[in-house]
């Protein structure tokens, strides 16, 4: 175990997904001091792009909206990053509770939703190129804040065993999603019951799902006139898309499971069903992927907590926890998806609470 290292910064940022690298970059800009701590033994959180002949794949989000999404927009652009449109030309599949499959006419979003060239990993990438390399510490999970006089404690490590590290700043920014946070980590003082219950009931985006992620040398759905787009009733997988490179190869399918996340701990691996499912909806060459990829989500302890396991029906509006962007007089700011007051559960939302988070500092 690594001795405890305190240390003076004026912010630590909790948290390494989309929000903490983005306000980051933000206070880089700035030329302000920070640390960034993640409990991961990598950058990105809910972004996760495994790669296969140099793709990234996108387990986590995979697309923007350039149209109603203008931060992102113009962050993908500012990057020197590329987007390009998701692939929607063809007929669609449709598979009913008995099995039966239909060709159903498919559709195109509105407004049109895109991808980014090398996966959403990308983005974290380009915006890490700018911040100092020693400023983001990986397996660094934050067990307990407390407010003191000279500043707010953050400890690292597990509660009640000795901590591996301790920073201490004038401010602190929670880019996790409040759901986990109020669940995992123990504040001195406690947090007002009303705000603690407002962020115990913030659903965590995308937590209860799983994803997964078929690669081929060629895309034989189009070849068959079909857009990659499927829904199923039956499963175990609900949702079905074109998971492409950009118009070469390797050529994808993905989509979500359709299963809840208490029957998925049943049947960890659902690889063999995933494949079966793909071949009956696109055919026997689905069975045979180059590369097969699965994320369940509901199951990752620094994403989801067992509140996440029911499925979300519907997309929530969210808001800051309680109406409230920040706590202890102005000392802990909330960012992430779930807190923004726009666009939450979207990238733009995690960039627009980074934004609120660091401007308000």
């Amino acid at each position: 175990m690594d001795p405890v290292a305190t240390k003076s910064i004026e912010t630590i940022i909790i948290g390494a997904g989309l929000s903490g690298i983005y306000a980051a970059s933000l206070l880089t800009s700035q030329k302000k001091s920070f640390v960034v701590l993640e409990a991961r033994n990598r950058i990105g959180g809910r972004i996760l792009c495994p790669r296969h002949d140099g793709y990234g794949c996108d387990l986590g989000p995979s697309w923007y909206w350039p149209d109603i999404h203008p931060r992102m927009k113009r962050l993908v652009a500012a990057l020197g990053l590329k987007g390009y449109r998701q692939f929607e030309e063809g007929m669609g599949r449709y598979q009913q509770q008995n099995g039966a499959v239909h060709t159903v006419r498919g559709y195109g979003s509105e407004p049109f939703s895109w991808r980014i060239v090398g996966g959403m990993t990308a983005l974290i990438t380009k915006l890490c190129e700018s911040i100092p390399h020693d400023a983001i510490r990986l397996n660094h999970s934050v067990c307990a804040i407390e407010r003191r006089s000279d500043g707010v404690w953050v400890t690292v490590g597990e509660l009640e065993k000795a901590p591996r590290a301790q920073f201490v700043a004038q401010q602190v920014i929670l880019s996790l999603p409040p759901r986990l946070t109020a669940a995992t980590i123990l504040f001195t003082p406690d947090l007002p019951d009303r705000l603690a219950q407002a962020m115990l009931k913030t659903g965590t985006w995308m937590a209860g799902q799983a994803k997964f992620y078929a690669l081929y040398e060629t895309p034989f759905w189009r070849n068959a006139g079909l857009s990659g787009q499927a829904f199923s009733e039956r499963g175990p997988l609900g949702e079905i898309h074109d998971g492409s490179n950009n118009d070469t190869v390797p050529y994808g399918l993905t989509g979500f499971a359709g299963i809840p996340a208490v029957q998925r701990r049943q049947q960890p691996d659902l690889s063999e069903a995933i494949l079966n499912q793909l071949a009956v909806l696109f055919g026997p060459a689905a069975t045979k992927p180059a590369k097969l990829f699965y994320q369940d989500w509901a199951f990752e302890p620094f994403t989801a907590t067992e509140y996440d396991y029911p499925p979300m029906l519907t997309h929530p509006i969210y808001q800051p926890p309680a109406g409230q962007s920040d706590m202890w007089d102005g000392a802990i700011h909330f960012a992430g998806t779930e807190t923004a007051d726009q666009h939450g559960g979207y990238l733009e939302g995690a960039l627009r609470s980074a934004e609120r988070a660091v401007y308000h500092l």
